[in-house]
């Protein structure tokens, strides 16, 4: 039975859904203000590898992952570069995603952006207001977090007592755990930024409301799960709760799933430490997607990951062994017929990852049952007692593993010296002729074929790995 670990009450559960044929499930996507960093990144691959193994089990999906494209930060950045809210949004979506496919996510089944999604979030507060959970002051509307009485429920966190009144608020779109205030679900308009006039007046939504209007809207008022990082817990889901709950009456979510911090070199990532990467950062230095996916998911989603150029390093390594083990197979010359020793050898690895993954998606024994696999279908070949059906068995479940953990990679004929230098050299004219993207993909390409590009004193060189 699936287990998951439910922030909501505290406990390892199991998953069951509403609908015993499909799973509903919400993830808070990328605020586009920047390049997504890596910690970011991990919980999208954690939501990935969820998403994926839900399949695994057998169930159809229906996953939401939202943008959000309008907060204070997009904002003054837009403004900065003289640029409207879609035109800076449009460009990091972009971006954004071209990372999430290089790092091979499966994209959501819908991707809502909170702008196209103003009448929902307006609909959405006035059933509030109905209900008596909010005020007006100066234009905008506030939630009265003392009007719901289970507020802090997600959090565990103690309000007792220091729960907001009317006069002591927040505009801001996050704030401080210690900042208990009432929130802000409607910003009245202020010069030079973005509104829209509406029955609320003239404005633009808080934070917290767009995930609550999008999520209902995709999914029903009550669905399966919603996943994000454990900085969302507090103010962002506890207020999803309250404003969901607060207008429906009925349970919001039932399984709250969440990914622990990802530190780097032993400390919280931070541009002054030197120790802060975007995907791009890394891909930029020559490192393989296929290693930074393995390394973000090589630890289980609610214990806290050391992220270190050593261990993607050794990560790079590892990924190139499952490739060259995955090639090594398919290129196998044998026998017709079967074995029971191989027979054996599939079932063990099977059960042992399911068993793994099944309890609350550990995903670092999962991945050993992998390298365990590995070993032992290794020691048969070398043996000489693979047979042709053997053969065809375990590669399925090569490739049912991969369908989780999508790491292995494509088997690919090795590139001649020539090829590598044609590729190199179209990659040089299109960064002549500032055509970047293709110079990435280009250069994505050769990482992916274990080509490594170094840029010396004497012009650029290459090397395979």
């Amino acid at each position: 039975m699936f287990k998951l670990y439910n922030t909501l009450t505290g406990n390892i559960e199991d998953f069951q859904p509403l609908n015993p044929n499909e799973v509903r499930i919400y993830v808070c996507g990328p605020t586009v203000y920047d390049f997504a960093h890596i910690g970011n990144f991990r919980t999208f691959l954690f939501a990935d590898l969820l998403r994926r193994y839900i399949k695994y089990k057998g169930y159809k999906i229906h996953h939401v992952m939202n943008i959000t494209d309008v907060d204070d930060k997009i904002i003054l950045r837009a403004v900065e570069q003289k640029k409207t809210l879609r035109e800076y949004t449009d460009q990091f979506t972009q971006f954004f995603f071209e990372d999430f496919d290089a790092l091979g996510a499966e994209r959501p089944e819908e991707v809502l952006r909170a702008t196209d999604h103003i009448p929902e979030m307006v609909d959405l507060i006035k059933r509030l207001e109905s209900n008596g959970h909010t005020y007006q002051s100066e234009g905008s509307t506030y939630y009265r977090i003392g009007s719901f009485g289970r507020y802090g429920q997600l959090s565990k966190m103690n309000f007792e007592g220091n729960v907001a009144g009317g006069s002591d608020r927040v505009d801001a779109d996050e704030y401080d755990k210690e900042n208990v205030r009432d929130f802000v679900l409607w910003k009245a308009a202020k010069e030079g930024e973005p509104f829209w006039d509406t029955d609320l007046g003239a404005g633009r939504p808080g934070w917290h409301i767009e995930c609550s209007a999008m999520s209902m809207k995709a999914l029903g008022e009550t669905f399966d799960i919603h996943a994000g990082g454990v900085d969302l817990i507090f103010p962002h889901h506890e207020n999803e709760i309250a404003q969901s709950e607060g207008a429906t009456g009925k349970p919001f979510v039932r399984y709250w799933v969440h990914a622990e911090f990802l530190m780097v070199e032993g400390e919280k990532m931070s541009k002054s430490k030197g120790n802060f990467y975007t995907f791009r950062d890394l891909v930029s230095k020559g490192h393989n997607p296929r290693a930074i996916r393995y390394l973000l998911l090589s630890a289980p989603h609610h214990k806290q990951l050391n992220f270190t150029l050593e261990g993607l390093r050794g990560a790079e390594s590892t990924v190139e062994r499952l490739n060259d083990f995955k090639r090594r197979l398919s290129e196998l010359k044998s026998e017709p017929g079967s074995t029971v020793e191989i027979a054996g050898i599939i079932e063990r690895a099977r059960t042992h990852f399911g068993e793994a993954l099944d309890d609350d998606l550990n995903t670092a024994e999962a991945l050993a049952a992998i390298h365990d696999f590995a070993r032992e279908t290794n020691t048969a070949m070398a043996g000489g007692i693979i047979k042709s059906d053997d053969r065809k068995s375990l590669l399925e479940l090569v490739d049912s593993f991969d369908s989780v953990f999508n790491v292995f990679g494509e088997v690919k004929q090795a590139l001649l010296d020539s090829e590598v230098q044609a590729l190199i050299d179209e990659r040089q004219d299109a960064r002549k002729a500032k055509n970047f993207a293709r110079s990435d993909e280009i250069r994505n390409q050769l990482t992916e074929m274990g080509i490594i590009l170094e840029d010396t004193k004497d012009g650029l060189r290459w090397r395979r790995k």
